[in-house]
């Protein structure tokens, strides 16, 4: 049972229990609904760290697999605690659709390349990246879909070594939005 496994007493009343454990007890009842779309702003909000994570994974995710076919639709601004359970993610700022990808598709659009040179190199062309940091002779980019492209870039120049990584979802809301020109 949730309410034992959160620790909450049965017997006290809703007003006499805590700010966390009001927002425990409140996102308790809406899965127990088990309704096939569940909305949720800021979940999290006012949840220790070991509780936010405990919810998240136990709560949240026996949501998910509850062997049908439901959606959870999280408005958060700590992205990177529903990292391993977002399906697909629209990025929202100042009321605009910056961004709406299945999030594999988001990863592997995304790619960070890290790359060390013998020396500085003069003529490395990084049109179409976000440059993260230049400094001597390492380069950190990030690749918004043209990762192929920048890579054959940076490896014409010979590099001692070179990296790429997919971008965690929160790395990918940073540059999105800083690649429309906003801030978030």
């Amino acid at each position: 049972m949730l309410v034992d496994q959160f620790r909450l007493d049965p017997s006290r009343k809703a007003s006499h229990l805590s700010k966390g454990q009001r927002t425990q007890l409140a996102l308790i009842t809406a899965v127990c609904a088990e309704p096939d779309l569940l909305v949720l702003d800021e979940p999290t909000s006012g949840l220790d760290p070991i509780v936010r994570r405990e919810f998240i994974q136990t709560v949240i995710g026996a949501f998910q697999e509850g062997g049908r076919d439901r959606t959870v639709f999280v408005s958060t601004h700590l992205i990177s605690e529903f990292e391993g359970l977002i399906d697909e993610f629209t990025i929202i700022d100042n009321g605009r659709d910056v961004l709406t990808l299945d999030a594999d598709a988001a990863r592997e659009r995304y790619q960070r390349i890290y790359a060390r040179f013998p020396d500085e190199p003069s003529r490395l062309d990084l049109t179409g990246a976000h440059v993260l940091r230049r400094a001597g002779r390492e380069v950190e980019i990030v690749a918004r879909g043209n990762s192929a492209q920048l890579l054959e870039r940076v490896m014409a120049l010979s590099p001692e070594a070179v990296k790429t990584e997919s971008l965690a979802l929160e790395d990918i809301f940073v540059s999105a939005v800083h690649e429309q020109g906003a801030v978030a």
